[in-house]
């Protein structure tokens, strides 16, 4: 996880909260939005482009939503913008997968399998541009005419790569006016920690764990071992999202934005509907 990474915590997050708090007045948001780029470009630089275009794309289609007031238009250019967003998903994803299944349809290797190299946190940052767009249309929040604005929203590195999804109205406000605090701060700091101790204390631990009962052969994994390894995988997965989620909520703070609790005991619900909801 690259929020768990040396490299993370001893250089480039001092470097942001340093050019963030030292900044000149009213350049908060640029700060972030730069930051924000150069932490995507570090895991993936050819794929900037990628959200370059996503951020653009969306920004307008919320823009031609609302052209005119013309609701109809409107609801034309909403699923245009869902076409635009399920595309990109879907080209990146799966097209060796949709190929593959062709040529199994068609009788042997008829088309070539392109090799796709999948840009980071695509299902995330490209859910979260559809929320801003759905959001616009249903009149939840008014259209950002600032494309900055927009670019901070789809962009923000600390739920940028694994999430958690952050719904635009969430957090509009923030991104126009928002606090900071010691208090705040401090809290955020004591958050990160609680995270990143999840993520590289247990969930870690249970990953080896499971990766040691899963790789026995057949006839050495006894029951006791099977649930075992079945148990260590729940708790890597939970401890593994709760640990990320908790660091991205931390690092919110750092910056005075307050994202909503995500894996608030999703374990402990007796529904799947608040199991998910969770």
């Amino acid at each position: 996880m690259v929020f768990s990474t040396p490299i993370f915590v001893l250089l480039f997050l001092p470097l942001v909260l340093l050019f963030y708090y030292f900044r000149p007045l009213r350049m908060g948001n640029a700060v972030l939005i730069v930051f924000s780029l150069l932490f995507y470009a570090w895991g993936e630089p050819v794929a900037i482009l990628v959200m370059l275009a996503s951020i653009a794309a969306n920004w307008l289609f919320g823009m031609l939503c609302v052209r005119k007031g013309v609701r109809k238009s409107g609801r034309g250019w909403l699923a245009l913008s869902v076409v635009f967003n399920l595309g990109l998903l879907v080209g990146y994803k799966y097209t060796g997968f949709i190929v593959e299944n062709l040529n199994a349809l068609l009788g042997g290797a008829v088309i070539p399998v392109p090799s796709v190299v999948m840009p980071i946190g695509i299902s995330f940052f490209t859910f979260q541009a559809m929320s801003y767009v759905i959001d616009v249309y249903r009149k939840v929040t008014p259209v950002n005419r600032s494309i900055l604005d927009v670019a901070l929203y789809i962009s923000f590195f600390p739920q940028l790569i694994a999430g958690p999804i952050v719904r635009y109205h969430d957090i509009n406000q923030q991104i126009q006016s928002r606090t900071h605090t010691p208090e705040k701060f401090t809290s955020g700091v004591l958050i990160f920690i609680m995270g990143m101790a999840k993520k590289a204390l247990i969930a870690n631990a249970m990953a080896k764990l499971c990766d040691r009962v899963y790789a026995l052969p057949g006839g050495e994994l006894s029951t006791a071992l099977a649930w075992a390894g079945a148990l260590a995988y729940m708790l890597q997965i939970y401890f593994d999202f709760s640990g990320y989620s908790d660091m991205a909520i931390g690092l919110g703070k750092m910056f005075g934005f307050e994202f909503k609790e995500n894996f608030l005991y999703p374990y402990a619900e007796s529904s799947m509907q608040d199991f998910w909801r969770r």
